[in-house]
């Protein structure tokens, strides 16, 4: 993308709106808290202001009733927004940064997605793990945190099974078969989480299809996990809020939105369906692999 990485604008955007419909703050109103026109303010949420400016921000903080975290946080995005013309197209966020519990890029982009295809080689997606799956992974990822921030983070997991939940969020799961055999908590929790994917799986906006060893293309070995967003039509300027790539590193995440990039995603997701088992085959081979668990 010609102009730098868009990505810190929409995420400034997405929470600009969080927080006036956390407030019951209508925009005409916070239009005239900070002197513009409402369909500026619509502009600004959409990702699509020209040039928000820190006072701007600062006066619909006042507005919005935001803490002093949520401020500095909105504060940081305005600046990577302005830093991020000069990228490639890509935004790199470490896990290290000062940012609102409540608040995620991941979560903020997944909530408003309309359409998600993620490709996974060794580990389920958040989205399909059972409570006591995730618990050995948190444990795993940060034996330091004390049980009330792992129960925390859990929690937080559990909300966004909403998702699934609506009718209208397409959600397609391309698993590698190590995903299956991968002994997370061993056979205490494996069967129960496998048994799980095969509830999700007979959802009807809910597609989990298996690439078992015996493929013959290693597309998804070259890509290694992703996760493609699409989205809709975004309410206030009527644009297509284009697709995002999200990959997960050990340190941070990638956010990808530059069109060939995402455009090679895209071709990588259609080559591993076209390897990967149909959905009745799928459910067959969980099946039998939650069998082997229990034995």
């Amino acid at each position: 993308m010609a102009g730098g990485s868009t990505l810190p604008k929409r995420a400034l955007g997405r929470e600009l709106r969080r927080l006036r419909e956390r407030g019951g703050t209508s925009q005409a109103a916070a239009a005239r808290a900070i002197e513009v026109s409402p369909q500026t303010i619509g502009r600004m949420e959409d990702g699509h202001a020209s040039r928000p400016t820190s006072l701007q921000i600062n006066g619909l903080c006042d507005r919005y009733g935001a803490s002093d975290e949520e401020r500095r946080f909105l504060l940081d995005l305005l600046e990577d927004s302005r830093t991020a013309k000069q990228s490639g197209g890509g935004w790199w966020r470490a896990y290290a940064d000062e940012i609102p519990a409540d608040f995620n890029h991941y979560l903020a982009l997944e909530e408003s997605a309309t359409r998600v295809t993620t490709w996974q080689e060794t580990l389920l997606p958040g989205l399909m793990q059972i409570p006591e799956y995730r618990r050995e992974m948190i444990w795993t990822e940060s034996p330091q945190l004390a049980p009330g921030d792992v129960e925390r983070r859990i929690a937080v997991s559990e909300q966004r099974l909403n998702n699934l939940r609506n009718s209208k969020f397409q959600f397609n799961a391309l698993l590698s078969e190590a995903v299956l055999r991968h002994g997370v908590g061993g056979s205490a929790v494996m069967p129960r989480q496998l048994n799980h994917l095969l509830a999700l799986s007979e959802a009807a906006n809910v597609s989990v299809r298996v690439v078992p060893f015996r493929a013959r293309s290693l597309v998804g070995l070259l890509v290694r996990s992703f996760v493609f967003l699409e989205f809709e039509v975004l309410p206030n300027t009527r644009l297509t809020d284009p697709p995002v790539v999200y990959v997960e590193g050990f340190t941070g995440s990638l956010y990808l939105e530059r069109r060939e990039e995402v455009m090679q995603y895209r071709a990588a997701a259609e080559a591993i369906e076209r390897v990967a088992l149909s959905e009745q085959e799928t459910r067959a081979f969980i099946a039998k692999v939650a069998k082997e668990f229990e034995t």
